[in-house]
């Protein structure tokens, strides 16, 4: 028997899912992916909030959408007001407002850097959202707060693009993020978690996801998450937006067709009124 040898296949290429992920962020702001490649220090100002980056990494995230890190912090009995204000009116470019915090022992470790995320994280979807105006970028500045746990640019990036598309699967349309909400009545409601339904008792026709989320404490994005789901078991929706007064709306088409000087619609004008004679 003579065996025949082949050659064998050459190896398919292996994706390197670290480099992929590593690559596969810019496409937020590129304006940030830049300053990231140039390990910036300052502040980079957008229409929806502000980033603060050290040395290329994000260590702040404000904005007028989210309740904010004291918020976050005193709403529950984390923290004292007092205390906050104290840390802060105390703070300077040596001394952190977080390491006041906690040299002071108001707070723990743990306490400091899980609560920093959660309000990094979530001022930042919304400082990362699309904008009509460009950024802008201030070097040198420094947030009061002080250091406490630097975020990478392309893993704040890729939580945000997650946490739209979560919203989006939820429910497609955004303007319940926004516009004041109004409770509605749905044939079958779903039963709703504690958390659910002391949002939906809070909706009154006036405040917002925004409005709610601070009155409760609570993060930003968990409560758009919160609200889009009422949206879509149909016991909230979006309030419309009021008419315009009646001097701002479209003319009606007799008083177009007075002012008109279009030959053509003058014509038609003069037939109509010829038919109308008739």
């Amino acid at each position: 028997m003579t065996v025949v040898g082949t050659t064998p296949p050459p190896q398919l290429p292996v994706r390197n899912k670290t480099v992929a992920a590593e690559r596969a962020w810019g496409g937020v702001s590129p304006m940030l992916t830049r300053l990231a490649a140039e390990r910036a220090s300052g502040v980079l100002v957008r229409e929806r909030g502000a980033l603060y980056l050290d040395e290329g990494r994000v260590v702040h995230a404000e904005s007028p959408l989210a309740p904010g890190f004291d918020v976050l912090l005193t709403a529950h009995g984390t923290l004292t007001a007092g205390a906050w204000r104290d840390a802060v009116s105390q703070s300077d470019d040596r001394h952190g407002a977080a390491r006041l915090l906690l040299d002071g022992g108001h707070l723990s470790r743990g306490a400091l850097e899980l609560c920093h995320l959660c309000a990094l994280y979530d001022a930042a979807y919304f400082a990362l959202g699309p904008s009509r105006t460009p950024g802008r970028f201030r070097y040198g500045i420094v947030h009061r707060l002080g250091p406490v746990l630097p975020v990478p640019v392309a893993a704040l990036e890729r939580e945000t693009l997650r946490r739209r598309d979560l919203l989006h699967r939820i429910w497609p349309d955004a303007r319940p993020d926004g516009a004041p909400l109004l409770r509605t009545h749905a044939a079958a409601a779903p039963r709703l978690t504690a958390r659910q339904q002391t949002l939906l008792d809070r909706v009154d026709g006036i405040r917002t996801a925004t409005d709610l989320a601070r009155e409760l404490g609570r993060q930003a994005f968990h409560t758009l998450v919160d609200v889009r789901r009422l949206v879509a078991a149909g016991l909230v929706a979006p309030q419309d937006p009021p008419a315009p007064p009646e001097d701002e709306r479209t003319p009606a088409l007799d008083d177009r067709l007075a002012y008109t000087t279009d030959p053509h619609i003058t014509l038609l004008k003069r037939l109509r009124d010829a038919l109308e004679a008739l």
